[in-house]
Formats: structure tokens, C-alpha cells, sequence
């Protein structure tokens, strides 16, 4: 993690606080960006990365955004649910606010269905018959 990324990260920090108390923590080598204890996007090697779903990933898409993908230890890559923020948003904090809604919705709505309660399969009857 740079001084650069660092002094990016609280940029993008200032720029959405009209989200509310959109706070920030280093993880991985790069930060993480929360909203009320969720996570709505990422920072990594200066570049902003905004959560997508299934909801959201075709407005993304459209713009050309790519997703984020790393490098595995063991070789190989992984791709993550997240979305490059568009360029023109990085200084313009109400487009970027805007872009982040999107993240913010798609992390909660992912909250949301993590926390639903699962439905239980009944158990399956016995078909053994009694003699």
C-alpha cells in the first residue's frame, strides 16, 4: 500500500460522506470502504472498486467497468463482485456518491440475503416398513 493510495482512500472517504459515515480499513494490502459496518467497496493498488450484484452489474457492464481480480498465492486468479468506479467520478464527489448508492444498495441487499433465515428441508420419512 502506497502513501498515494492512503491519501486516495481518504479522498474518496471525504467525497462520500454524504452517504453518511462512510469510514475506512486497511485489509489485504488495500482498504476496504463500510457504510454502517458494510462493506461497499474496495481500494486496491489506487484503484476504486464499487460492490455489484445482479441487480446492479449491467449498469457496470454497460460503462465498461472492469471487475476486480487478483492474483491467487497458489497461482491462477480470482475474480470478485466488485466494479472499477468510472474514471469521471474519482473528483466529482456527486456522480461518485452516486456510483457508490449503487454498492451500498447491491452490499446491503447481499447482507440482507446472507442474514435471511434458510428454510429447512423436512426430514426425509423413513421407508422402512414395519413388519
Amino acid at each position: 500500500m502506497s502513501t498515494n493510495e492512503s491519501e486516495l482512500v481518504a479522498h474518496w472517504v471525504d467525497l462520500l460522506q454524504p452517504l453518511g459515515a462512510v469510514v475506512s480499513r486497511a485489509m489485504f494490502g488495500g482498504h476496504g470502504i463500510y457504510l454502517d459496518g458494510t462493506m461497499f467497496a474496495l481500494v486496491h493498488e489506487d484503484e476504486l472498486y464499487l460492490k455489484v450484484d445482479d441487480t446492479t452489474e449491467a449498469r457496470f457492464e454497460a460503462e465498461g467497468l472492469p471487475r476486480f481480480v487478483y492474483e491467487k498465492k497458489g497461482g491462477g486468479s480470482m475474480s470478485m463482485s466488485y466494479r472499477k468506479a468510472p474514471a469521471a467520478a474519482l473528483d466529482d464527489g456527486e456522480l461518485l456518491v452516486t456510483w457508490a448508492r449503487l454498492g451500498v444498495d447491491a452490499s446491503r441487499r447481499a447482507a440482507k440475503a446472507k442474514a435471511a433465515p434458510r428454510a429447512r428441508k423436512a426430514p426425509a420419512k423413513s421407508r422402512a416398513k414395519k413388519r
